[in-house]
């Protein structure tokens, strides 16, 4: 495509002066010199200039790959949420047990009446009486309580699971916006020596123009190639700027963060290793399995909700005045001494409760099948990573080495056109058109470099040997 511009090119610039001439010698006069209008200005709103303590604030702090990664797992909200999610279900856990253990509570009574009540013209009931009492509530032997006490305990694991699930995908999202500082800041790398090129080509050409031997087209020409290269570099200046913050986002610091050094993984597993630490070490696989482990075990302990369960309940008290009504045979008041205390066994046995426990086993029952589908699809997920990531390394590394061969042919080429248009041997459409293709060929190669380091970070993390 750009060889057969070029041709169109130079046949519409051949048929513009052929006309220039073919007029000139009509008439017996030279051609006048084409006029070009001056490009027009666009006024744009133009923001103020910076604070500097703004500036000196928004300051970066550089740090290694490690450092990034451990920052985040240390102080990342998301992961402290989930200790916080830990910490709520070990207080879920403690509720439940609750109902296990034993319950004493102390009471305390004062009743006052209008007037003493009289039998047989004695005091029965005084007009104010003090009644205190300990009452005490034990299960002895309580089946459900203890299973669901084990439930609660398996769930205070699950969410430890989920937190290193949590701490593994925040590690790999750290890592990869370091990887993206470093391939933005080769892509800026890139337009900045485009944008230098251009430039050099521009007043090359403007000096020629000024000293009589160039002309416009070539020196517009020039200039419209440098605008479209600084564009670029100002996008490139952005999109730096947004890694750095997002990374600054992900480890929780208070200003954008880049990157120390270039040091990243380069350690990787073999193939057997890979799948199977896939299936033993990694994260997500292991959080899915222990979900699966603690529904699995609410099916098994469905046979509690059919036992019986004993409580002990005992009350000592202590009242005063004590009503002795013994004396009074006929008397309908109650006796009660100034101390004593009573206790009962009572054992319950549960026969009917209108379905509900088969409701529940069968709701179990569900979901321990849908977490058993769960581990499998999560399995089996982890293993294709681990597949496509070593195929992903092996077709990078190739590319890569293209994109390497591409970008120093783009380079020579570059070269060349410049030496063939300083000599007068071609026009600068060679050159611009070089000078496009090697910043194409640089892009491509920056682009290949963080494939390679991206497709590497995949086989770590799909393996589970990330973090």
């Amino acid at each position: 495509m750009p060889r057969i511009t070029l041709v169109v090119a130079r046949s519409l610039a051949a048929a513009v002066l052929l006309s220039f001439s073919s007029a000139s010698l009509a008439q017996g006069q030279p051609a006048p010199p084409a006029t070009v209008p001056p490009p027009a200005t666009v006024d744009v709103p133009r923001l103020p200039a910076p604070d500097p303590q703004v500036s000196e604030a928004a300051r970066l702090e550089r740090v290694t790959f490690d450092q990034a990664v451990q920052r985040t797992l240390a102080k990342n909200p998301t992961i402290v949420q989930a200790a916080e999610e830990i910490r709520r279900y070990h207080a879920l856990m403690e509720e439940v047990r609750s109902a296990s253990l034993p319950v004493l509570n102390a009471v305390g009574a004062y009743t006052r009446l209008d007037s003493n009540r009289l039998e047989d013209g004695q005091v029965a009931v005084p007009v104010g009486l003090l009644n205190l009492s300990v009452s005490l509530s034990a299960p002895l032997i309580y089946p459900r309580g203890w299973v669901q006490w084990g439930q609660a305990n398996d769930q205070v694991d699950v969410a430890r699971a989920n937190e290193a699930d949590v701490r593994r995908s925040l590690a790999v999202a750290a890592a990869r916006g370091y990887l993206a500082i470093l391939t933005q800041k080769r892509l800026v790398e890139t337009a900045r020596i485009a944008r230098d090129n251009a430039k050099a080509h521009y007043e090359f050409t403007r000096a020629q123009r000024v000293g009589g031997i160039g002309n416009m087209l070539d020196e517009t020409r020039a200039a419209q190639e440098l605008t479209t290269d600084e564009v670029n570099l100002q996008n490139q200046k952005i999109a730096l700027v947004r890694a750095r913050e997002a990374l600054g986002v992900l480890m929780a610091s208070e200003a954008p963060v880049d990157n120390a050094d270039e040091s990243t993984p380069t350690e990787m597993p073999t193939y057997g290793d890979a799948m199977n630490a896939a299936e033993k070490v990694r994260a997500d696989v292991l959080a899915r399995r222990r979900a699966a482990e603690a529904t699995a075990r609410t099916v098994h302990d469905a046979y509690a909700d059919y036992l019986p369960y004993l409580n002990l309940m005992a009350q000592p008290f202590y009242q005063v005045p004590s009503t002795d009504n013994s004396k009074y045979p006929t008397s309908s008041l109650t006796t009660y001494p100034q101390t004593g205390w009573e206790a009962a066994l009572v054992l319950t046995l549960p026969l009917y409760d209108g379905g509900m426990r088969y409701g529940q086993e069968h709701e179990r029952e569900a979901l321990a099948s849908e977490a058993k589908v769960n581990v499998e699809g999560t399995l089996r997920q982890a293993k294709s990573d681990v597949r496509t990531a070593f195929e992903e390394i092996r077709e990078a590394d190739v590319a890569l080495d293209q994109a390497t061969q591409s970008s120093a042919f783009a380079k020579h080429a570059l070269d060349l056109a410049n030496l063939a248009y300083r000599a007068g041997a071609t026009t600068n459409l060679e050159v611009i058109d070089a000078e496009r293709q090697a910043r194409d060929a640089e892009t491509q190669q920056a682009i290949a470099e963080d494939a390679a380091r991206q497709a590497r970070l995949d086989l770590l993390a799909a393996s589970g040997h990330f973090p």
